[in-house]
This record gives C-alpha cells, structure tokens and sequence, in this order.
C-alpha cells in the first residue's frame, strides 16, 4: 500500500477474496494445494477474458487482464521447464503403460499430481494427446 501498486493491491484483495470465499463456501480450511488451484482458477478466468475482449477488439482491457495474470503467477510455484515437462510426460506414460489415447486420463491423474500450479494442464494435455498418437 505504502509503495504506491495499486494494481498489485488490487490482485492480492481478489485472491484473499477467492479464498476467503471457497473456505467459507465448504466450511473448510484451505491448505497449500488448495489455494494453488484457487490460484490456477483465477488465471485461467482471466486467460478466457482476454480471448473474449481480443475478439471484441478491447485492447485495453486485454492489458488489464494480462496484467493481473503476471501478477497472479508470481503467487504460483516456479513453472516446469519443457524438458522437465517432457521428462515428467515420459515417467507418466511409462509408469501407467499407457498405449493410446484412451489412457489419456491416468496418465493426466498422475501428471495433475505432480505439477500442480507449475504447468498450464491445457498444453499438457495437448502434448500428451502428441505422444500418445491422438
């Protein structure tokens, strides 16, 4: 507040917002995980805006999305590199003996656990469709 970021302000009272309002909604506390995924949630609203507000050629309310998503992912874990997410991938397929893209949601179930926050599942799950043929 002092330093004058309204915009981070901004962000920072969304979040604790989003969060307040799931713990309340489920009677729960949230932990790490949890708040990750509130966390991813709010990227990808903001993701979904920006395509909404390119088509309705609003470029300034595409900066203001694109902004809060650079300052929602400096709150998520640092993000997998791709040759970490490749090799990540490989595990996965390899450990579930997946053959096809029928076995897209075990290899994915495994993928979701290990990355949490560190990957956007969208490109994931396109890069497993890739190596399994689909």
């Amino acid at each position: 507040m002092r330093a004058g970021e309204k915009e981070r302000l901004g962000v920072i009272r969304m979040i604790t917002s989003a969060i307040k309002q799931r713990e309340v909604d489920e009677r729960i506390t949230l932990d790490d995980a949890q708040v990750t995924s509130v966390l991813e949630k709010m990227i990808k609203q903001r993701r979904e805006a920006v395509a909404q507000f390119e088509a309705g050629q609003r470029a300034d309310l595409v900066a203001k999305e694109n902004a809060e998503i650079a300052l929602l992912q400096t709150y998520l874990p640092q993000p997998l590199s791709a040759a970490e997410l490749d090799a990540l991938i490989g595990e996965a397929i390899a450990a579930t003996g997946a053959s096809s893209i029928k076995d897209m949601g075990k290899v994915m179930g495994i993928i979701k656990a290990r990355a949490q926050g560190r990957a956007d599942m969208a490109a994931v799950g396109a890069k497993i469709k890739a190596k399994l043929g689909g």
